[in-house]
């Protein structure tokens, strides 16, 4: 095992953490299940997620002010925040009109018997301009502290630019910032030393909790989010980093896969933003004035996978209370979701919270969420995934549009 790489350690904690949770659920007594939870899988998982969570406030403070710098063209950033900004909005838009296509196609609330729920209590949603006000912190140390990742990129963002502006004056506290910024990135591989061991008890305590007959009450829910995810996944990425990337998908894929993992295995876009940016540098060959600028934007804005959750689980939760959605609503329903992809926070089921905005906007009781919370967890790990690799698509693209894709890199497979 010493020889093995980590990423390879981190697919067999994957599959043993499966195999093990299958097992425990199946024949381990429920008192033992329980036990194995509380006083070993959780605090290992738990550990494993704090450790990734430390870096993610300071990485992307100091991350985006050093690629905002960095760019030194201010017209570069602004041309490289269009094209970024385009693409996140535009592949959500279209994560989520999919979405809308197969649910109507599989209709997965037609004929399905389920109680009215009763009891769940929906998080009042944000308005949806309030996104846009509270992007701007009052005060960005209160923002650092509570993790308001939003107004945290914002004052970055800033931040970058106004060293810019100063020019040479600004050389020592750039500097210093780029140190603390590589100091983050040496941290991120101390962490992930200890991935596999998180991985195999996040998994294996869902798996052991839940079971494999999780998604059996509602299994054509689940599949048609599942087969949408993977529709956008491999045709809409695929087609994108071939046709406006202009490089070779399967590359992209084998060079990425270890990401997905453990995107798969936190369900969180920020806890996995460490390991994006790492990859996306030192195996994409993407420039760190790019990737330090688009991959922290994008774990905030750029939620596709949430959107197909939220497009599917309309149209299941308008079916079951027997709601015929108009054309109308569907196109509120495209537009809502994808602005509440910008406010969705980077955290396991987030995306619950900001469908009660979706459903909201249409009319539809958000007391039918409560129907697919039983499986969300299963499904907020896939989604995640195909977040996470939206992210890492875009800046490939961008990077390459701008001339500044390592090419070398990008095709060559043992990096």
């Amino acid at each position: 095992m010493k020889k093995t790489s980590l990423a390879n350690k981190i697919l067999i904690a994957l599959i043993l953490g499966l195999i093990f949770g299958i097992v425990a659920n199946t024949l381990f007594p429920e008192a033992l299940n329980s036990t194995l939870s509380k006083w070993v899988l959780v605090p290992i998982g738990n550990i494993f997620l704090r450790g990734i969570k430390l870096i993610v406030v300071p990485l992307v403070l100091f991350s985006l002010i050093v690629g905002t710098a960095s760019l030194g063209d201010i017209r570069k950033l602004g041309r490289i925040g269009g094209k970024i900004i385009t693409y996140y909005l535009a592949t959500t838009a279209l994560a989520i009109t999919i979405a809308i296509i197969l649910a109507k196609i599989t209709n997965p609330g037609i004929g399905l018997n389920l109680p009215k729920p009763t009891e769940f209590k929906a998080t009042q949603p944000p308005f949806i301009m309030d996104i846009f006000v509270n992007m701007v912190p009052t005060n960005p140390f209160d923002s650092l502290v509570k993790g308001e990742m939003l107004q945290v990129i914002v004052f970055s963002i800033l931040f970058g630019i106004s060293i810019t502006l100063v020019g040479e004056k600004a050389k020592g506290l750039l500097n210093l910032i780029e140190q603390a910024n590589e100091v983050c990135l040496k941290l991120i591989g101390v962490v992930m030393l200890f991935a596999p061991y998180g991985v195999f008890a996040l998994i294996s305590n869902v798996i052991m909790s839940q079971g494999i007959k999780v998604i059996l009450p509602l299994l054509k829910y689940g599949f048609t989010v599942l087969f949408a995810l993977l529709l956008q996944l491999i045709l809409v990425y695929g087609t994108a980093l071939t046709v406006i990337g202009r490089v070779n998908p399967i590359t992209f894929f084998k060079k990425f896969w270890t990401v997905m993992v453990v995107a798969f295995s936190t369900s969180s876009s920020n806890a996995t933003l460490p390991v994006t940016l790492k990859t996306c540098e030192e195996k994409l060959g993407i420039p760190e004035s790019i990737a330090s600028f688009t991959i922290p934007l994008g774990a905030t804005i750029n939620m596709d996978g949430t959107a197909i959750m939220q497009g599917v689980a309309t149209i299941f939760i308008a079916q079951i209370f027997g709601i015929d959605l108009t054309v109308k609503q569907l196109l509120i329903v495209v537009l809502t979701a994808t602005l509440a992809s910008i406010g969705t926070a980077g955290v396991p089921s987030a995306g619950i919270v900001m469908l009660t905005m979706v459903l909201q906007q249409i009319g539809v009781p958000v007391e039918g969420i409560a129907l697919i919370i039983p499986i969300d967890r299963i499904l907020d790990m896939c989604r995640t995934v195909v977040n996470v690799t939206g992210d890492a698509v875009g800046t490939t693209i961008v990077a390459n549009s701008e001339k500044e894709l390592d090419i070398t890199t990008y095709n060559t497979l043992n990096v």
